[in-house]
């Protein structure tokens, strides 16, 4: 009798690890997947120009070829740097705060370095790389106030959401002030750089922001097995060896470092990192290993896409890119309020 109990118990043990096999292989094939839709994003982007879409460049002049070199070409690097650093940050805010609304606009990040892009505007810095400089600046502010946040005893996800909610409405109430005070100049200024633009980035700006947002993915990738033992909750994470409070930390530096840096060079792209992890999360769940470089992909892909339709939608005029994911980002957003997705969120 005890033989067949064992035997069953050896099938079913079996069977088990044959199907989550199967599963990790569909999961993977799905990231390859979507690996290769990135790289078609990335050559649609290339290609298309305002005579409309295609795959390959056109490099009939000298003139073309420095078009492809000097815009073409940092530009569609900035949107790929852009589209994983915003998709990786909204991964582990969500993480982190257990708050599928979460995201760097959430925690108040993007409306600082709005804030401290207006401030340039104002004061009548006439340097692109000022503006730059203090929007990056006061991201990171804001990123200090929400770690300053987290490292309150005994704080709560519910807290940091709170406080960065509380200091996006103060630097919008600020940017508004400084609107409202601005010359007619001043205010058309403050206004472009809200609505995010891929097209001031040049191979410096592509070369910076690579340094701040490239080293910090394997970091975060290699958070993944803690990430996914706070899914289960903070008390079976800290049960497992999980350093909840240390974890926290650590991800709000990530989240500041890329985040501040994609947006003080593009302006604000909004909802790629509220969007992609949640369109990562339906394909590959919520595991971390998984998720994470799913969610990288779903934002090169977004914002590539996204550029490219700001540039043909309404040829020889460029779109603002903002503007585009904005009409696609408040849709889902208001689509996962409206209905309880715990199937996959969970």
């Amino acid at each position: 009798m005890g033989g067949f109990f064992f035997a069953r118990w050896l099938f079913m043990a079996i069977n088990t690890y044959n199907n989550f096999v199967i599963l990790q292989k569909k999961k993977l094939f799905t990231i390859f997947i979507l690996f290769l839709f990135a790289i078609v994003s990335i050559l649609i982007a290339l290609g298309s120009d305002e005579e409309g879409l295609s795959f390959i460049p056109k490099f009939s002049s000298d003139m073309d070829n420095k078009i492809f070199l000097l815009l073409r070409l940092p530009r569609i690097a900035m949107a790929v740097l852009v589209g994983a650093g915003l998709a990786m940050s909204g991964t582990l805010a969500q993480a982190i705060l257990r708050n599928p609304l979460a995201s760097p606009f959430t925690l108040g990040i993007s409306s600082g370095a709005s804030f401290g892009a207006a401030i340039s505007v104002f004061i009548n810095v006439m340097s692109v790389w000022w503006t730059i400089v203090w929007a990056f600046v006061f991201a990171m502010a804001t990123s200090a106030i929400i770690f300053g946040l987290a490292r309150i005893k005994n704080s709560r996800p519910e807290t940091l959401i709170l406080g960065g909610v509380a200091v996006m409405f103060l630097f919008g109430a600020g940017t508004s002030l400084l609107q409202f005070l601005a010359t007619e100049f001043q205010i058309q200024s403050i206004v472009f750089w809200g609505f995010g633009n891929l097209g001031r980035a040049g191979w410096t700006e592509v070369a910076i922001a690579a340094v701040c947002i490239i080293p910090p993915l394997p970091f975060a990738l290699r958070l993944s097995w803690d990430l996914n033992a706070l899914v289960l909750g903070e008390e079976t994470a800290q049960a497992l060896g999980v350093n909840y409070h240390a974890l926290r930390l650590k991800c709000i530096a990530l989240i500041s470092l890329m985040s501040a840096a994609a947006i003080c060079f593009t302006g604000l792209i909004g909802f790629i990192g509220l969007v992609s992890p949640h369109i990562a999360r339906m394909f590959l769940g919520s595991e971390h290993r998984y998720l994470m470089p799913g969610a990288i992909l779903f934002g090169v892909i977004l914002v590539s896409l996204s550029d490219t339709l700001s540039r043909t939608i309404w040829s020889p005029q460029v779109v603002p890119i903002g503007i585009l994911t904005s009409f696609l980002g408040v849709p889902f957003f208001l689509w996962i309020l409206l209905r309880n997705k715990k199937e996959y969120w969970n």
